[in-house]
């Protein structure tokens, strides 16, 4: 690519035979140099840019993917989360059932026992009712004797 110095420092040799003015080709060259020395800068300028933002794109895309990776890995984790607290429900709820059951089941023994004492007193009551009544007839008849003589 030319470079405006090497247009500044271009030469031209004179012909003497229908030449160009001297004049004229170094006042068009100079005008040249000057437009192309700020096309040549901008031109520099512009490429620094688009590399620069060629630079940020592509960090931009680093960072899209990072998210992208991030949010897939917190729905797997939000997943596995989930299904360990449905697992843990689960096994709470099964373990108040078996808890249920064994309280009922000792309540209903309990029952059982406390209707056997029941059935036991019931008996020792009736025994010592009819212990009462014979006592009672018996003193009964021992008053009718007395009195009878």
């Amino acid at each position: 690519m030319i470079t405006p110095l090497d247009i500044e420092n271009k030469k031209f040799y004179k012909q003497m035979v229908n030449g160009y003015n001297v004049e004229e080709v170094d006042e068009f060259l100079d005008e040249l140099m000057i437009d192309y020395e700020k096309l040549y800068k901008e031109n520099i300028e512009l490429k620094k840019n688009a590399e620069e933002l060629h630079n940020d794109v592509g960090q931009y895309k680093d960072i899209e993917s990072t998210l992208q990776n991030t949010l897939v890995i917190a729905q797997k984790t939000a997943d596995e989360v989930k299904k360990t607290a449905e697992k843990q429900a689960e096994q709470i709820i099964k373990d108040a059932e078996l808890t249920a059951k064994e309280k009922t089941a000792g309540i209903e023994n309990e029952i059982m026992l406390k209707e056997k004492e029941l059935a036991e007193v019931k008996k020792k009551f009736e025994v010592y009712k009819a212990k009462m009544e014979s006592l009672l007839i018996s003193q009964l008849e021992l008053i009718k004797d007395i009195t009878e003589e």
